[in-house]
């Protein structure tokens, strides 16, 4: 019985350690039940490196957005006024041409404008101050008067709007105002028309003596614009340089007077017509073609050559060759136009200089761009050639020669 006994207590006590053996491992589970939650958060870090992507879409929009800001500096978004002289010459035609064509290949705007007469001094400050209340991205200045437009430029200049000159530009305009030139260089273009007149007068010029004198007439439009007295300069000091300074006087004009006409073998007389009007310009170049002793004259722009022209002609054809006829009077003209062309093929000129008026228009709104844009900008010099009947028809020349 006890060994019965003993048999049962010895079962019970196995069944006892059977089941806290099975209740140890169920006790584990819920461990290995933990250890799958931890799967979860190695999944986690998944949506966290996914969510990474949405932030890479998020920058492509950003960098979209500077897009915008190009095109807001692009010359699509520019637009440039040009305040020039005048309208009523060829040359402005084409400069305008210039003008249109460089705003063009850029995308940009441009507006042209100028006074009816280049006497019109106040007319085209009220142009220039219309076109600054507009708020442009340039302006572009061609100062029939520096010391009228002033004002104007400090105006601009407060307004932020950069101004670029062209054709006479703007010289001793206020520090900051005027960005940059696209002119000629007028100075050397009147040195060239001096350095051909010479070739032409040379003779008579080294025969001549206080005695007797030789005298060189210069037409200049105006005393006010840049370019014209630049013309008129550069022809007067290279003439002097060629013949010598000290046997030549300067005269008809306080602006340029020099030397002593008494004692000179060669004098260059100036002359400028009150107003800038045909009737006025033709009477002074009557009477500078009328004077004793003259055996040649030059006219610094298209108005001045075709008074100048019309002048000879009423003088019963007084310009011409010279070394054919010695009552004739060499003439030289400046720019060009339908006139002066058909004065130079029929001889009534000896020649004449050639700006490059498209490309100052280009180059004027061109640099304007540049600037507005907040690039560096510096001058540009649009050059200037000799053209007579002999090279008239040559193609760097015929391109230039507009009428």
């Amino acid at each position: 019985m006890k060994k019965k006994l003993s048999l049962v207590l010895a079962l019970l006590l196995a069944l006892s350690v059977f089941a806290a053996a099975c209740g140890g491992k169920k006790a584990d589970e819920p461990a290995k039940d933990d250890a799958v939650v931890d799967e979860p958060a190695e999944d986690a870090e998944e949506p966290a490196e996914d969510a990474e992507e949405p932030a890479d879409v998020e920058e492509e929009p950003a960098d979209d957005a500077e897009e915008p800001a190009d095109d807001a500096s692009s010359d699509e978004e520019l637009h440039i006024e040009v305040v020039s002289k005048g309208l009523q010459h060829a040359f402005w035609v084409n400069v305008q041409n210039g003008c249109q064509q460089a705003a063009d290949d850029s995308g940009a705007t441009m507006n042209f404008d100028g006074p009816a007469s280049e006497s019109d001094i106040q007319d085209q400050v009220n142009m220039l101050e219309n076109a600054i209340t507009k708020n442009p991205d340039a302006i572009c200045l061609a100062a029939l008067d520096v010391q009228s437009v002033m004002t104007s430029l400090e105006n601009a200049k407060s307004a932020g709007i950069p101004i670029i000159g062209f054709d006479s530009g703007v010289p001793d305009a206020p520090e900051g105002t005027v960005f940059a030139n696209a002119s000629t260089d007028n100075n050397a273009a009147g040195a060239l028309a001096a350095e051909n007149l010479f070739e032409a007068v040379k003779d008579e010029v080294e025969a001549a003596s206080a005695d007797a004198q030789v005298r060189i007439a210069v037409l200049s439009q105006d005393a006010a614009s840049e370019s014209i007295m630049g013309r008129t300069e550069g022809f007067i000091d290279k003439m002097k340089e060629l013949v010598g300074e000290d046997d030549v006087a300067v005269v008809g004009s306080t602006v340029y007077a020099d030397g002593d006409e008494a004692a000179a073998s060669v004098v260059l007389d100036v002359g400028i017509p009150a107003k800038v009007d045909n009737a006025d310009s033709d009477a002074t170049a009557t009477a500078l073609l009328e004077k004793d002793g003259v055996i040649a004259i030059y006219a610094s722009n298209e108005f001045a050559a075709e008074s100048m022209i019309r002048a000879g002609e009423a003088l019963g054809g007084l310009l011409g060759n010279r070394a054919e006829d010695d009552t004739k009077i060499w003439a030289v003209g400046f720019d060009a136009g339908a006139v002066q062309k058909a004065a130079v093929l029929d001889g009534t000129l000896l020649g004449s200089i050639t700006q490059d008026p498209v490309q100052i228009g280009y180059k004027a709104v061109e640099l304007a761009i540049q600037a507005a844009k907040g690039e560096s900008v510096e001058d540009v010099d649009t050059g200037a050639k000799w053209y007579n009947a002999e090279n008239l028809s040559d193609p760097d020349i015929d391109v230039l020669v507009y009428e």
